[in-house]
């Protein structure tokens, strides 16, 4: 089963089951923030390039801890590869900018 969100580029991006998991046990701490990891691919508050190709999308959860949720977009679809709260702003802006 999978769970999808719409990136800012139209693309349908699909977070599954197997995928889900690998993030919560990776990163307990979003256990309970799938549709948190959802709602930010979907409405992120600035999309960064990644290092291999795959997208950030970046919003603020709490002062100064951010949501990051790493995907991968095609022509017709896309999928979540991983999900983290960080607060590290300053390499987060060292990449580049692609929304807005």
């Amino acid at each position: 089963m999978f769970h999808i969100a719409q990136s800012k580029n139209s693309i349908p991006i699909r977070l599954t089951d197997e995928r889900w998991d690998h993030i919560v046990d990776e990163h307990g701490e979003l256990a309970d923030q799938r549709d948190d990891v959802l709602e930010t691919v979907q409405n992120p508050q600035r999309v960064l390039a990644g290092q291999g190709g795959e997208l950030l999308a970046v919003r603020e959860v709490l002062p100064g801890k951010l949501l990051v949720v790493v995907y991968r977009e095609f022509i017709e679809d896309g999928f979540v590869i991983t999900a983290f709260l960080t607060r590290r702003i300053r390499q987060l802006e060292r990449r580049t900018q692609l929304w807005p």
